[in-house]
Parts: structure tokens; sequence; C-alpha cells
């Protein structure tokens, strides 16, 4: 008995899910896209290595949406080496952006990051 009512609610939450998804939409259509976030030059700071697969996405990421940033490799930097032996990290990249520590790359981290939230 207890079975067809779950399946109701189910659906019934998939399909309020539908229309909120669709609602966004259209009001993403209205509105735009979110703006691309902005950066001066000395606002991020990427700490990466050689082999660094991450490191090389988001160095695209960067350049894709024209984000000025510097990069240091902790293999060929001695400062650099220092900075990162200096945080206790264990890998990179590190992404510094206006003072905030981000270890690895997460997009919505950084956006949050230059629009001051989180």
């Amino acid at each position: 008995m207890a079975a067809p009512h779950r399946r109701l609610i189910g659906a019934a939450a998939l399909a309020a899910g539908l229309v909120l998804a669709a609602l966004g939409a259209q009001q993403a259509r209205r509105t735009g896209p979110p703006p691309a976030p902005q950066a001066v030059p000395g606002e991020i700071r990427m700490l990466s290595s050689e082999t660094c697969t991450v490191c090389a996405i988001a160095r695209g990421w960067f350049q894709a949406r024209h984000l000025p940033y510097s990069e240091c490799l902790i293999e060929r930097d001695p400062a650099c080496r220092r900075e990162f032996e200096a945080g206790g990290w264990s890998g990179t990249p590190v992404i510094l952006v206006r003072g905030k520590v981000l270890l690895g790359f997460s997009p919505p981290l950084v956006q949050d990051a230059l629009a001051g939230r989180g």
C-alpha cells in the first residue's frame, strides 16, 4: 500500500523539479548568461607543477575568460616551492584569489572568490 504513495510522491517531486528547471531556463534566456568574473592583474595566482593536468585545465579556463593570472611552477621556482611547502599543501594547483586559498580547481569557487563570496 505504501509503495504506490511513494511512486506518486516521487513523480510529483520530479514534475516540480522539471517545472523549476524550465522556469530557471526561461529566466536565463531573458536576462542572458551571468557576467564573466572580473579580475585585475595580481589578484589571481596559481602555484602549479609541471605534471599537473588540473593545472592545465585551470590555465585554459583563465585564458578562455581573459582573466589575468600569474603562475609559478614549484619544480622550477625556489620561492614558489618554499611558499608551497610553508602552506603545507599536498597537491597542485593551489590558487590564490584575492588572498583566499583554493586547493585544487573549481570554477564556481573561483567565481565566488572573485565576487567576494565564500
